[in-house]
C-alpha cells in the first residue's frame, strides 16, 4: 500500500473516531417493535424541521410522513438508537449515522437535503434541542491549530483530489461558467481568467496569493498575465504538488510557493488575492488579515477575495465544522466588512456566484460517483458516504441559498485609476 493510499485511508478513519455510535444498555433497544412514544419522536422531529416533503421509515419498516404532504424520499432510520441520536443533534448526528449506515436516504440525495434546507429556512433552523447541543462559539484559528485544520483535510492525498477536480489546474474552487454547456476544465479556466481582469493584471506585476492550493491559479497568472506571484499555503502535500508543476513546466523563476501562514506575507505587490481561504481564517483574525494586507499593497494595489459566504453570520453546520473543516466558519459580508474597514478599503465589486457554485458542484459529484468503485475497493464505505454527503450536502447548501459564494474587489480609498464600468470584464474576453 502506497503512503498516499495509507494517508486517505488513515484520515477516512480520523473523520469518524469517537463518534460512539455503538449502542448499548437502554440504546441497544434498537430492534423490535414500534411504539406509540417512537411515532410521537418522529412527528414531533417532521415538525421541528419544517415539515419537509419527506417520510420516515423506521426499523420495522413503518412508514410515517407529515400529513397532506407527498413525500419526495424516505429517510431510512435503522434503529431506535439511531431515531435518539437523531433528536439529541440532529446537524451533528445525521451525517455521523448516514457515514456509518445507520441512517439512509432512499431518493436522491442532493434532493433530498434541498428539500430539507428549504424546510428548515421556514423555522429558522430550530430543531428539537438543537439549542442545547449547537456550540455557542467557533475554534480560534492560531497559526499551529489553523496548520492541524488544514492538514485533516486538504493533506489526505493529492491522487484522490485529482480524480475529481479539472484536469487542468486541480481548482477545489467555485468555477465560472459563462455558457451553461462549458466543461468543468473550460469553467475553471473561465474563472481565472475573471479574476485575473477584473484585478486588471498587466505584464511585470507583483502578485502575492494568500491561500494558493494546488498552485494553478498562480502558475496560470504567471503564464496567462505575465506576472510574477509568490503563493502562501500551509498545506505540505499542495505546496509539493505545485513546487513540481512549476519545475516541470519551467516556471519556477516567476512563481515561487512558500509553506507559510499568510499572517506571515511580506514584502510589497501589486496585487492581494486569495481564493478560498477566508472561509478557514476566523472571524477573530479578520482585522489581522486586513492588516496583512494593507503592510503589502503597494498604494495603487488591487485585492480580490473569494469566498463562501452566507446572508447573514452563522455558524457552519456541525457535521461539516466537525467531520470535515474543523475551524472553518463562512462569512456574511458585514463580517468580511471587518477586513477592510479598519484600514479603510473601498471596495471596487462584490459579485456573488452562488449558482456557478451549483455547477461546478454537480461536475464534482458526478465525477466522485464515477470512481465509488474505485473508492470502495481502497477507502472503504464509510469513507465514500462521509465524502458523498458532504459533496451533496453543500450541492444543496448552494441550491437552496443557503450559502453564496462571494467575490470582493477592493483598493485603497485614493486610487483613482478605476474603471468607469464593468465593461473591461466582458469586452474582447480571452477565449478559453
Amino acid at each position: 500500500m502506497g503512503k498516499t493510499q495509507s494517508h486517505i485511508i488513515s484520515s477516512a478513519r480520523e473523520l469518524t473516531q469517537n463518534k460512539q455510535l455503538k449502542p448499548s444498555g437502554f440504546w441497544a433497544l434498537g430492534s423490535g417493535n414500534v411504539n406509540e412514544f417512537d411515532r410521537w419522536l418522529v412527528r414531533k422531529l417532521l415538525d421541528n424541521i419544517g415539515k419537509p416533503p419527506l417520510s420516515f421509515l423506521l426499523w420495522n419498516n413503518e412508514e410515517i410522513t407529515s400529513p397532506d404532504i407527498k413525500p419526495h424520499a424516505r429517510i431510512r432510520i435503522r434503529s431506535r438508537y439511531a431515531l435518539y441520536k437523531l433528536l439529541l443533534n440532529p446537524e451533528l448526528n445525521f451525517g455521523d449515522l448516514y457515514s456509518v449506515g445507520s441512517v439512509d436516504v432512499e431518493g436522491d440525495l442532493p434532493s433530498s437535503l434541498v428539500d430539507i434546507y428549504h424546510a428548515l429556512g421556514r423555522v429558522n433552523g430550530k430543531s428539537l434541542l438543537s439549542n442545547f447541543t449547537r456550540p455557542a462559539f467557533q475554534h480560534l484559528n492560531s497559526p499551529d491549530k489553523a496548520r492541524g485544520n488544514i492538514h485533516h483535510h486538504y493533506d489526505i492525498g493529492n491522487v484522490f483530489y485529482k480524480q475529481w477536480l479539472d484536469r487542468d489546474a486541480m481548482q477545489y474552487t467555485c468555477a465560472y461558467f459563462p455558457g451553461p454547456a462549458m466543461t468543468l476544465e473550460q469553467a475553471q479556466t473561465a474563472k481565472m481568467h475573471h479574476i485575473c481582469r477584473k484585478l486588471r493584471l498587466q505584464p511585470g506585476q507583483t502578485v502575492v496569493e494568500a491561500g494558493c492550493g494546488w498552485g494553478g491559479l498562480a502558475l496560470f497568472m504567471a503564464r496567462e498575465y505575465g506576472v510574477s506571484v509568490k503563493a502562501y499555503n500551509i498545506s505540505h502535500e499542495q505546496i509539493d504538488y505545485a513546487r513540481h508543476q512549476a519545475a516541470a513546466t519551467g516556471w519556477s523563476q516567476q512563481v515561487e510557493y512558500i509553506e507559510d501562514d499568510y499572517r506571515n506575507i511580506k514584502g510589497d505587490f501589486d496585487v492581494f488575492v486569495s481564493i478560498g481561504m477566508l472561509e478557514h481564517v476566523g472571524i477573530e483574525n479578520y482585522q489581522q488579515l486586513g492588516a496583512v494586507i494593507d503592510n503589502c499593497l503597494k498604494e495603487q494595489g488591487r485585492g480580490l477575495i473569494h469566498t463562501i459566504g452566507r446572508n447573514r453570520p452563522a455558524l457552519l453546520n456541525a457535521w461539516i465544522a466537525t467531520r470535515i473543516f474543523p475551524g472553518a466558519c463562512p462569512p456574511s459580508l458585514s463580517q468580511m466588512m471587518h477586513i477592510f474597514e479598519p484600514r479603510e478599503f473601498s471596495i471596487l465589486d462584490i459579485e456573488n456566484l452562488r449558482l456557478h457554485y451549483v455547477k461546478t458542484l454537480e461536475h464534482w459529484l458526478s465525477r466522485f460517483d464515477q470512481n465509488i468503485e474505485q473508492y470502495r475497493k481502497s477507502y472503504g464505505e464509510e469513507f465514500i458516504r462521509t465524502w458523498r454527503l458532504y459533496l451533496a450536502g453543500s450541492l444543496a447548501a448552494f441550491t437552496s441559498g443557503n450559502m453564496q459564494l462571494f467575490q470582493v474587489l477592493f483598493t485603497r480609498p485614493h486610487n483613482n485609476d478605476l474603471d468607469w464600468s464593468r465593461a473591461y470584464l466582458y469586452q474582447n474576453h480571452p477565449p478559453v
